[in-house]
């Protein structure tokens, strides 16, 4: 079968690969916004690099569960790296707003409060941390399997939040952010547990 084949492909990569091509990536990114940037505003290019390459790690983190259940493509094995990836460049993508853009907390303060999808993006970077923070064997140990289980479904709120953010700060009418939106939505669909919302026959 398809499934069994990509499975066996993907048992030969080490999960660990992820955070190499990962940190890798954001540094080509950004040599590339410093010597020969694709745009007449570098940062805010590689600004929306980084927040777009999030986006779509958490879009794939998503689809992990559904992709098991659905069509048996085992990326459990990947989740953590996927994740722990998504939240390098979420993170990447608010030091180059924060640092390199804004350059000033006070105006990091000011953009939250004065611009809507500032705060939506904001929100979701905040729901993250937590995620990222814990993304490891000893916090597992510490705060619990089960409760760790529902600490990480906070990514849910963070990627409808970091995809209303994307489709707030596009400039006019753009497929791409209301794409990413509807992926998400479908995916966390998917992952509804059907058999229990079925009435009783």
């Amino acid at each position: 079968m398809i499934a069994d084949r990509i499975n066996a492909g993907l048992r030969r990569v080490p999960p660990w690969s992820l955070y190499v091509a990962g940190a890798l990536w954001a540094a080509w990114l950004f040599f590339i916004g410093v010597t020969n940037p694709p745009t007449p505003e570098p940062i805010n290019w590689l600004e929306r690099e980084y927040g777009n390459l999030a986006l779509k790690l958490l879009v794939v983190g998503l689809a992990v569960t559904p992709l098991r259940r659905h069509l048996r493509i085992n990326l459990m094995p990947f989740r953590r790296a996927i994740g722990v990836t998504a939240f390098f460049f979420v993170l990447a993508h608010f030091l180059v707003f924060a640092i390199l853009d804004v350059q000033s907390v006070a105006r990091v303060w000011t953009e939250i409060v004065k611009r809507p999808y500032v705060t939506v993006g904001m929100a979701s970077f905040l729901l993250l941390i937590p995620l990222g923070a814990t993304s490891n064997n000893a916090s597992i140990r510490r705060i619990g399997a089960a409760t760790w289980r529902k600490l990480h479904k906070l990514v849910y709120p963070a990627a409808i939040l970091a995809a209303i953010h994307y489709l707030w700060l596009s400039k006019g009418f753009q497929i791409e952010p209301l794409v990413y939106l509807a992926l998400i939505l479908a995916l966390l669909t998917f992952r509804l547990p059907w058999k229990r919302l079925r009435p009783a026959t």
